[in-house]
């Protein structure tokens, strides 16, 4: 498992649209797998799974991002699952940490604007 999280200023529908249409583009093997909307109060918060062929582990990993915001205040956490072919220990995490990769460079290249 991998993880990356941050704080950050912005619009969250411009975030939570960015994120996904770099995710979706960003590996001809990245399937948008479902996802779940919900405002409560002016707290919004969207989650999305992912998931994509990993070449370097021969399997299909999984990329759960979570947006939270409240007015311009976000919060983002993206977790990487899968890619590891042993039973009893993870072993081989260069999947997950390069599908994450994607999000961390998104999210980073959104505050750079």
């Amino acid at each position: 498992m991998a993880k990356y999280e941050k704080t950050l200023k912005g619009n969250f529908d411009e975030l939570l649209d960015w994120i996904h249409n770099d995710i979706t583009n960003g590996s001809m093997s990245v399937s948008y797998e479902d996802g779940s909307d919900v405002t409560i109060g002016e707290t919004k918060m969207a989650v999305r799974v992912y998931e994509r062929y990993s070449m370097a582990g021969g399997n299909r990993v999984s990329m759960n991002i979570t947006l939270v915001g409240n007015g311009e205040d976000l919060f983002v956490s993206a977790i990487t699952s899968g890619g590891s072919q042993a039973v009893f220990f993870k072993i081989n995490t260069l999947g997950e940490e390069s599908f994450l990769k994607l999000c961390i460079n998104s999210v980073e290249n959104y505050t750079a604007n």
